[in-house]
């Protein structure tokens, strides 16, 4: 029997600034809600001009999905390419990576825009080399769970959904899909239990587990999902034509974390040791000092 999750929080992101010439939509990760494990950071962002150059990374995934326009990246461990529109990049950062993400600029081609999730890595992991999958738009298999010619197209970025599996596959149990309803229509959406799940709202509007609700879900929202020991996923209701959303799951980290700007460690110690690792060129940035990308520079 399938028993719908509900919401028991909302948190409007809220534009600001970031990088350089970059505006970002942050949920996951403000003062709002900082603590989803194994989520760290959801930002929704649009570059108009600059974007990220280089920085640093350990101990987390970073997942970038574009939803208009490309980027490229470029790392310190000779690794680049370009995101396009609909493409992914999940990047495992482990022990060390240095990298710079830049908008692909030119006449006719939109300001890039997309979304940026962080994932603690489990702890056994913070150490692990780095590395990447990449999908194209054309390698991320779609779900229809009334058919191709139905209303609903789930993108299955990673995980399952109505009988159809991700090529990706993270570090930790996480299930990340882009649910589109070209038409108001409804669906149920499996989702493992005791995992932590969100939605983030981007178009349209959304009613989560209509049976027992009748709040309209607006555009920039996450929506944190309850986790009942009896709830086996969550029914979502499309109240508008071209309503879209992400729905996002994952297994919680039983570990503490500790954050200073992108390295994410389980102690002080670690954070520490991380910084004397950064500033000496060791154990993950021996090019700290040395690589510079081409295109953030």
């Amino acid at each position: 029997m399938s028993i719908s999750r509900h919401v028991v929080k909302r948190v409007l992101a809220v534009e600001q600034a970031e990088g350089v010439g970059a505006r970002v939509r942050r949920s996951i990760g403000s003062m709002a809600l900082k603590n989803l494990s194994p989520f760290l950071m959801l930002d929704d962002f649009t570059v108009s001009e600059g974007g990220f150059p280089d920085h640093p990374h350990r101990g987390q995934a970073t997942v970038t999905y574009m939803t208009r326009g490309s980027s490229r990246h470029e790392d310190s461990a000779g690794h680049r390419g370009e995101i396009v529109t609909g493409g992914v990049q999940w990047m495992c950062a482990g022990r060390g990576i240095i990298h710079a993400e830049m908008p692909v600029r030119g006449p006719g081609i939109p300001d890039p825009q997309g979304l940026q999730l962080w994932i603690d890595l489990p702890k056994e992991h913070k150490m692990m080399e780095p590395t990447y999958q990449e999908l194209g738009p054309s390698e991320i298999p779609s779900a229809f769970p009334e058919g191709p010619e139905g209303p609903i197209e789930i993108k299955v970025i990673s995980g399952k959904s109505h009988g159809v599996d991700s090529p990706v596959r993270p570090q930790g149990g996480c299930w990340y899909f882009h649910i589109k309803f070209r038409k108001v229509g409804s669906m149920f959406q499996d989702i493992p239990v005791g995992w932590t799940a969100f939605i983030y709202t981007m178009k349209g509007n959304l009613i989560v587990n209509a049976g027992s609700s009748s709040l309209k879900e607006e555009p920039f929202h996450t929506l944190v999902l309850s986790s009942g020991q009896n709830e086996t996923g969550v029914a979502l209701q499309a109240i508008e034509d071209e309503t879209e959303a992400v729905l996002i799951a994952g297994e919680p980290l039983d570990q503490t974390v500790f954050q200073y700007g992108p390295f994410v460690m389980t102690t002080k110690e670690e954070i520490q040791k991380t910084l004397i690792d950064y500033q000496m060129g060791r154990n993950g940035f021996e090019k700290a000092h040395t690589w510079q990308s081409e295109i953030g520079n």
